[in-house]
């Protein structure tokens, strides 16, 4: 049994409930309209949209990195907005269509203000496709929530924090981008290529196989080896999106205590 992911056929007896809301996360970082039109042209029915850099992100500064992390009282004025409820808690489902990518970090900021009963489509959209269930273009009618954010500082480091981390000691770090990109060979989207130094990689498209499905709890287990019994786990990528997916994956073996470097490798090298 998964405690953060929901199967196709269990969301497909639920999502109709009243205090049932599904988040559409679908986007693509090469054209930030895509995920958006997608959904415009076919959504599971009643779902919501929530776009990466408008609701799920702050406002870009020098520091921060290029997602940062928005402020609580946004945070709760977006879930408002997709009508989520604090008291009782809905549940939240949310999905895309890139193996966890986008919905991972919808996931992780509804947890990081304090509501746990979220959960991420095991398969996203393309299993909901596969499984001929049904889809509609009808956008649904606006439905506010009441949301009371109620923020876990413990759950995100800044760079401050990762700084002071002793990655000989008690600390792993964890870098959650393509081999590539780790090791700085190249680099297509921050100005500076390369990783912090003590970093271990595991790409986050590791976590998932080919069709877009969380691999069994075993090979999870066996992909964290030790790790999973450090003191402590910081997990960074390259603007703290995808390392939601590799948070995901440990909370999903017990380690829900991981930290999200919010601003990640755009941070980082900001500095540099």
């Amino acid at each position: 049994m998964s405690r953060w992911l929901i199967s196709v056929a269990e969301l497909a007896e639920c999502y109709q409930r009243e205090n049932v809301v599904v988040v559409d996360c679908r986007f693509a970082l090469a054209d930030t309209q895509a995920g958006e039109q997608q959904y415009a042209t076919g959504h599971i029915p009643g779902s919501r949209y929530a776009h990466l850099d408008r609701d799920l992100s702050g406002q870009r500064a020098l520091h921060g990195g290029r997602h940062p992390l928005p402020t609580p009282d946004a945070l709760a004025d977006v879930f408002n907005r997709l009508g989520i409820n604090s008291n009782p808690p809905s549940l939240v489902v949310a999905y895309d269509d890139a193996k966890f990518a986008f919905a991972a970090r919808l996931w992780w900021l509804l947890r990081y203000c304090g509501h746990d009963n979220v959960r991420v489509l095991d398969g996203g959209y393309s299993a909901w496709r596969a499984a001929k269930l049904p889809i509609d273009a009808e956008l649904p009618q606006p439905k506010a929530g009441a949301f009371i954010a109620s923020p876990r500082a413990e759950m995100a480091a800044d760079i401050d924090a990762v700084r002071s981390v002793d990655v000989a000691a008690d600390t792993v770090l964890i870098d959650s981008r393509e081999a590539p990109r780790f090791l700085g060979l190249e680099e297509a989207i921050d100005p500076v290529a390369g990783h912090i130094d003590g970093a271990r990689n595991y790409p986050w498209q590791q976590v998932s196989d080919d069709s877009g499905f969380i691999c069994v709890p075993t090979k999870q287990r066996e992909r964290w080896g030790d790790i999973a019994k450090a003191k402590n786990i910081v997990v960074y990528c390259g603007s703290g999106v995808t390392a939601c997916v590799n948070l995901l994956s440990l909370a999903e073996i017990g380690r829900d205590d991981a930290q999200l470097y919010a601003g990640s490798w755009s941070d980082w090298c900001s500095y540099l």
